[in-house]
């Protein structure tokens, strides 16, 4: 239900509270729940309610969860809102037969809710399938995107490679052959896969993220909306000449970070947005898909610096 009762981050400031108080007391992540268009979203939010805003769009098959690091590491100076699409995380899962699962059904809600909590103006982090959901938002409002941020997400048929080929035969003739030569993608061993495959220290990575995924993907019903999405995912490469036609006419100020190991989204897919974004801040990473997960330690300076040099002092 929505959020009743004053919003933590806009009480005022006692006199006596010192300023590493209120600044802790910014970091603190909230989780909330709202209805959009009569689904139920699962949001992390923190940070100042009058601070540039930060929007955090997660990937598969993950949820806000994966930024449970991130958010506090900025929440000191933006406002930062990370939410669940439906079916994913702590979001609803309504019945498939009543709801469509697809990338323009997620940028309509997530419009949707990022217009709730006032938030008129902000920088989109896009990773895997937050970039057509964040991408499909610019083009709804161009106007509204402060600066991107893209990890390991792609907008460029460079970056769909070899693992795509079974995807793309799904794509051809959506039969339910093709649907069922994917299912494995949805099992445990391919969603540790994710995690770990290119990551030359897997210490680093808590073993509770693929739990914490896998326990929500064997969801009864669960699969078959994933497998909807994998086939709804050929839109998305449909409306590549359109993000592209984004970047070239409105240039946001773009910081590119990219786990190089990826077998999903190869570097290759990286390095394209420079050909419609020459002003882009490219980084690469020796690891992985998740490379927050793995190269936080490394991302968030970047983050933080990019952001404090681009992002205008007011977003609201």
């Amino acid at each position: 239900m929505p959020r009743r009762g004053r919003h933590p981050a806009s009480e005022p400031r006692s006199p006596s509270m010192s300023v590493s108080t209120a600044r802790a007391r910014s970091t603190v992540t909230h989780h909330r729940t709202t209805q959009v268009d009569g689904v139920e979203l699962f949001y992390r939010e923190a940070g100042p309610a009058n601070a540039p805003v930060v929007v955090l769009l997660h990937g598969f098959p993950t949820s806000s969860h994966m930024y449970r690091n991130l958010i506090p590491a900025l929440a000191d100076r933006y406002h930062v809102i990370a939410p669940d699409y439906p079916g994913f995380g702590l979001s609803a899962m309504p019945d498939r037969k009543e709801f469509s699962y697809s990338f323009a059904k997620f940028a309509d809600l997530m419009d949707g809710l990022l217009s709730q909590l006032g938030a008129t103006r902000y920088a989109l982090y896009v990773m895997d399938y937050g970039a057509p959901v964040g991408f499909r938002l610019a083009l709804k409002h161009p106007e509204r995107v402060t600066a991107l941020i893209a990890q390991n997400g792609n907008a460029y048929e460079e970056g769909l490679q070899t693992f795509w080929d079974p995807l793309r035969a799904y794509w051809a003739d959506g039969s339910a052959t093709h649907r069922e030569a994917l299912r494995p993608n949805l099992g445990l061993e391919a969603t540790k896969f994710q995690y770990l495959h290119g990551v030359k220290d897997t210490s680093r990575i808590d073993p509770a993220n693929w739990v914490h995924d896998q326990a929500l993907l064997d969801r009864p019903g669960n699969a078959e909306l994933q497998l909807d999405l994998f086939y709804d995912y050929r839109t998305n490469v449909a409306l590549y000449p359109r993000f592209q036609a984004f970047f070239r006419e409105y240039q946001p100020p773009t910081l590119i970070v990219w786990g190089v190991n990826d077998p999903f989204f190869p570097v290759e897919g990286a390095k394209a947005y420079q050909r419609d974004l020459p002003n882009a801040e490219l980084h690469l990473f020796d690891t992985g898909h998740f490379a927050l997960e793995d190269k936080g330690d490394e991302l968030i300076p970047l983050m933080r610096d990019f952001l404090e040099r681009k992002l205008p002092a007011t977003s609201r």
